[in-house]
Formats: C-alpha cells, structure tokens, sequence
C-alpha cells in the first residue's frame, strides 16, 4: 500500500514540476513575498504578522481532515514557486519531505514548526487505545501550537524569516509580531488564570487528545480516547467504559471533543454519565464559514478560556 502512495506521489510531483516550468512566481507579479503554509495554525500566525505584505496560501482545504491531506499538482507548484514555505513536521507531513527532496529549494526559506520549539514523544496514556498498526521508532507529538508559549517561538520564527525575505518591509514585520506576541501572551494568563484557580487538574476527551502540549504547559493530566495523530475512528468498548468509569469516579463535569469531529464517542459517554459535552478547539484546521469570516487562531482558542474553566471546576 506504501509502495503504490510513494508511486502516484512521484507522478504527482513529476507533473507538478512539469507544470511549473515557465511559470511565473506565485505571487503573480505583485512584487509581495509568497508564503505557502500546509495548515490553518502557521497560515494564521503569517497572516497576522505580514498583514497585507505577503501573499499567504493555506494547502489544507478548510473543513479538510490534516492528517490526511494529500498535496495536488496545483499545490506542488504553489511550494515550488513559493519564497517561504511553512509546515509542521512529523509523520503526517511525511510527504512534504518527498516533495522538497525532488525540488530545487535554494530560493526558498523552509520553516518546520516541529524544529521551532522543544518536542516532547507522544504518549499513550492509561485507557487509551493505541494504534492497530505501531510505528517504529520515536514519534513526537505534532501539534506544538496548541501551547500560546510555543506559538510565540513560532511567530518569531516565521517574523525573523520574513524580514530576511523581504527587508523593505522588516519594520511592519516586526511591528506586527511585537503586538501579536503580546496578544498570545495575554492569552497565555488567561490560561493559567483558569488552572490556578480549579479545583482540579484532569482532563477527559471523547477524541484524539492534540493538546499535549498545551497539557504540559499548564500542568495537566488527560485521558482521552486515543493519542493526537492517531488514525482511528471508533473506540473500543474498553476505552470506552475506562473514560466513563474516570468521570465518575472523580466527578468530572465535562467530556471534550475536537474541531471537525463527529464528536460520537463524546456523546456516548455524555449520555453514560451526565458530563457536559464540550468543544476544545485544537486549530488544525477550521471549518468554511469560519475561514471566510477570518476566524483567527487567538479567537478560536480564545473561545477555549470558559470550556476549560467549565471542565477544572
């Protein structure tokens, strides 16, 4: 099965670069840096430092699963063409490294969110179901955003590459990332406002858990139903009876799912305990709407403050 996605994704990759000859910069002869970012988090923080001095392309369609996006011809000529490229990193982006190994990248600025900050490994935590098919090797966690702290070290990443790109306009850069900054940490305080003041520390998702490290940056335990880049769809009974039997036992108020999700496995459990059904936004993508009505990252986890107060207490 390998085999035959590596093939069609070397034919991908062969047309795309095929398409790509003679084609203009992505920018399209506006004279503005190009960034391509393959998901919702980095297209954001770009979005937010460059305002209208670059033009940003999103490869993740909105309301499109991340995990598994498959890049088309069209968006291998976009990173192609592109001055800066942004992507996470990690096994789901495993085939951004194929693609950026068949290309001439000497022109353009790479950035990987995963290199931008301290990795910890993925875990599986007790009750949790693991993977039918395990991976070899150590997998780190891919979901670095979901921490404010982190998303500073990669606004200022994505800040300090853009001002090497395009130095006519390093002081908007700059200035942009200053306020930005400012912004995630006034987030970041909410945050802990809420976990300094709970009366507990424990966490229960009817989902794939993409928040170990916003967990790990405000001291929290979590069980969820499966680890964050996981594949799976349906829990097993066992998992299941384990987040029931968890949330009765400690009296947990809340039971969370994720954006996108069918939020089925919450709902089961909601209904064998009483626990409130709650969304916590993980900003690996949003839906349509949201996208055309310029949601942004801080809004949406913004909106995370009172589910998480609601869930500690």
């Amino acid at each position: 099965m390998k085999k035959t996605i590596y093939i069609l994704l070397a034919l991908l990759i062969a047309a795309a670069l095929m398409a790509s000859c003679g084609q203009a910069a992505s920018s399209g002869g506006s004279g503005k840096v190009s960034v391509v970012a393959t998901t919702f988090a980095p297209y954001d923080f770009t979005r937010a430092i460059a305002g209208d001095k670059a033009e940003i392309t999103m490869l993740l369609p909105p309301g499109a699963e991340s995990h598994s996006f498959e890049p088309t011809p069209n968006d291998i000529t976009k990173i192609q063409n592109c001055d800066v490229f942004i992507y996470v990193g990690g096994e789901s982006d495993a085939w951004v490294d194929r693609i950026l190994g068949s290309m001439d990248t000497s022109k353009i600025k790479i950035i990987t969110l995963m290199d931008c900050v301290d990795k910890v490994e993925e875990e599986v935590v007790e009750g949790m179901q693991e993977e039918e098919e395990e991976e070899e090797g150590v997998a780190y966690d891919e979901h670095v955003w979901t921490s404010p702290k982190n998303a500073k070290l990669i606004a200022q990443k994505i800040s300090g590459e853009l001002c090497e790109t395009d130095s006519a306009n390093a002081e908007v850069y700059t200035q942009n990332t200053d306020s930005f900054v400012s912004k995630l940490d006034e987030l970041d305080g909410k945050f802990q406002a809420v976990v300094d003041s709970a009366s507990r520390r424990t966490v229960v998702f009817g989902d794939r858990f993409p928040f170990r490290y916003f967990a790990e940056a405000y001291g929290l335990e979590y069980f969820a139903a499966f680890p964050g880049c996981s594949t799976e769809t349906e829990a097993s009974a066992a998992t299941v009876k384990f987040l029931i039997d968890k949330i009765n036992a400690e009296e947990i108020p809340v039971v969370f799912h994720i954006e996108l999700s069918n939020a089925k496995i919450a709902e089961t459990i909601s209904e064998a305990t009483g626990a409130k059904v709650l969304l916590l936004h993980a900003c690996h993508n949003i839906t349509k709407d949201d996208f055309e009505a310029g949601k942004t990252y801080l809004d949406l986890m913004t909106d995370n403050v009172e589910p998480l107060r609601e869930a500690l207490n």
